[in-house]
């Protein structure tokens, strides 16, 4: 890393903005993570079924799937603060479901998986947007650094939202939810203030729907650096992600109850937040390719760390380095995409990159709890790390571009 740089300047013209919108994100993020916790511990409870902690993750990864193309597309139309003020709305929504379906006592799982996948709905529209937002707020030479800071509020949510989660839980599932909906509201709010600069546009009146939606999938597949940093992360998650599997590591094996849980859930935000204030202090200029690859394999080291632990202060520091690697990996891998990519089709290819990363978590919850259910929670997790450090590899000689990229003003040149 290199010296300190400055953080962005408090008189900056977009830095109110900028605070808007990074509040808006922390309530946002705050909401969802509650929530997961929420629905998680609920659905375990009610049930005490592997499977269908996994099937809360394949209810939220299937809307997301077919949305998120379309919702690239939009998001290059349209006014982006629109689509994310309109995706609280349907997220608030499927909070409310919850707290109704809570409030009747409903013990049938399958309305909690309706829920779940009415929150992947909103999660597939909003993420291109989400994406690509910062690259409208800021100018391009400190977008690195801005990626970092908003990286580093999400994960400071990221770090509270279980805890809070896990406390709240413990007065109940009503209110728990209440206090959901109460941070969505606050986050629209906080939307409707952003400014952000016009973004160019091409004239594509004569071009159809589904050029346009598939335009973004073509310029991912004509750079082949972009093809391994999206899929790399993409596989990694797929086979190393454990946050399914957090109810039965904290009811079954570590017995530490839903605050216990919470601590669980938080303690990968805890790393990566560390990690993105630091970056946001100290990007990163030179060899980022390498680091990405070194990052994704402390990753898996970490998962088969969490996976063998039954003693709790290892598997809370196991999740935290998992937490550290993965965030390296993340702004490197975002900032590579946004800066890879011209104005007009920022939406478009954000949305083929959540297509992969994004949806990569719900799919790797549902691949967790499908494993755990067929073989234990503890095999599921050791083969996921495994299986991520074996990606790591095959992706190290697959694609040499992405290894050798060195810094990021490479990457703006050859554009």
């Amino acid at each position: 890393m290199s010296a300190p740089s400055p953080v962005l300047s408090p008189s900056s013209p977009t830095s109110r903005d900028l605070l808007l919108y990074l509040s808006a994100r922390f309530c946002s993020s705050l909401a969802t993570q509650i929530q997961v916790v929420a629905v998680g511990w609920q659905v375990y409870d009610l049930t005490h079924n592997a499977f269908d902690l996994g099937y809360v993750g394949l209810a939220q990864f299937l809307p997301m799937v077919v949305l998120v193309l379309p919702a690239g597309d939009l998001a290059d139309r349209v006014d982006r603060r629109l689509m994310l003020i309109a995706t609280c709305a349907i997220a608030g929504l499927a909070t409310g479901l919850l707290l109704a379906l809570t409030l009747m006592g409903v013990h049938a799982v399958w309305p909690f998986f309706v829920a779940a996948a009415l929150y992947g709905c909103a999660s597939g529209l909003q993420g291109p947007a989400v994406q690509s937002f910062v690259a409208f707020l800021v100018p391009s030479e400190t977008l690195p650094k801005a990626i970092a800071w908003a990286s580093s509020v999400g994960q400071t949510a990221n770090i509270s939202g279980p805890a809070v989660g896990g406390l709240l839980y413990i007065f109940g599932a009503p209110l728990t939810y209440s206090v959901v909906l109460a941070l969505l509201c606050v986050a629209a709010a906080g939307l409707i203030r952003v400014r952000i600069r016009a973004q160019t546009r091409r004239q594509e009146s004569q071009i159809s729907a589904f050029r346009r939606v598939t335009e973004g999938i073509r310029y991912v597949l004509s750079k082949p650096m972009l093809v391994g940093a999206i899929t790399l992360d993409l596989f990694a998650v797929l086979f190393g992600g454990t946050t399914a599997l957090l109810p039965i590591y904290a009811h079954d094996i570590l017995h530490i109850g839903s605050a216990g849980m919470g601590a669980l859930r938080s303690a990968p935000a805890i790393g990566a937040a560390v990690i993105a204030v630091g970056l946001a202090r100290w990007p990163l200029h030179r060899h980022l390719g390498v680091r990405m690859y070194i990052a994704v394999g402390g990753f898996g080291i970490a998962t088969i760390v969490f996976g063998l632990s039954q003693v709790f202060w290892v598997s809370l520091i196991a999740l935290i380095v998992l937490g550290a690697s993965d965030q390296v990996s993340v702004v490197i891998r975002n900032s590579l995409v946004q800066i890879a990519t011209p104005d007009h089709m920022r939406g478009r290819v954000s949305a083929v990159h959540m297509l992969f990363t994004g949806t990569s978590n719900q799919l790797g919850e549902y691949r967790a709890g499908e494993s755990a259910g067929h073989f234990g929670a503890v095999p599921a997790a050791v083969l996921g790390g495994v299986g991520t450090l074996v990606i790591a590899g095959i992706w190290l000689l697959t694609f040499p571009s992405l290894r050798k990229i060195d810094r990021f003003s490479d990457i703006e040149t050859n554009r």
